[in-house]
């Protein structure tokens, strides 16, 4: 049986550009993007919805840090289990935590059925509008993050902040 080892499983690890050093103002403007996204949000509701972007687009390089940093922050890792599974371990959730859960499944998945009105209004109830704007940017920058990562082919525990 003959490899062809120039072929690579969509988990493989080949050679790919550095992001950062191939488009730095691209870098520069999406770490900005982030920075504006976190501002005033509790950061234990940041990390939740950056854990759950990262488990709906399979990117393990942004999960590995994200479940990293929230432990740093004193997240219990019954919360971080229950992430996955939100919707069936609501009781470790509180109501704010489920609205934004709820809208970074449906914004991080919005191909597949848009952003429902249920959805937008429950989050809308519990966020005033400038915590709602923030919650949205900061599920586009954690897809973003996620589609750098998985197109430049990061590794799970490497580059660690």
């Amino acid at each position: 049986m003959t490899t062809n080892t120039s072929t690579r499983s969509i988990f493989g690890t080949a050679n790919r550009l550095d992001f950062g050093a191939s488009a730095p103002k691209a870098f520069r403007a999406l770490i900005a993007f982030d920075a504006a996204a976190r501002d005033g949000l509790d950061p234990a509701l940041v990390e939740l919805l950056q854990i759950r972007s990262s488990h709906l687009n399979h990117c393990a390089y942004c999960l590995h840090m994200h479940t990293n940093d929230a432990r740093k922050a004193g997240e219990s890792e019954d919360r971080l289990h229950m992430v996955a599974v939100w919707r069936e371990a609501r009781h470790f959730f509180s109501e704010r935590e489920q609205a934004a859960l709820a809208l970074t499944d449906a914004l991080t998945l919005v191909a597949d059925a848009g952003v429902p009105d249920d959805v937008y209004a429950e989050a809308a109830t519990l966020f005033d509008e400038r915590e709602l704007a923030q919650v949205i940017a900061l599920i586009c920058t954690i897809n973003t993050w996620n589609r750098v990562a998985l197109s430049t082919a990061k590794v799970a525990g490497t580059d660690e902040r």
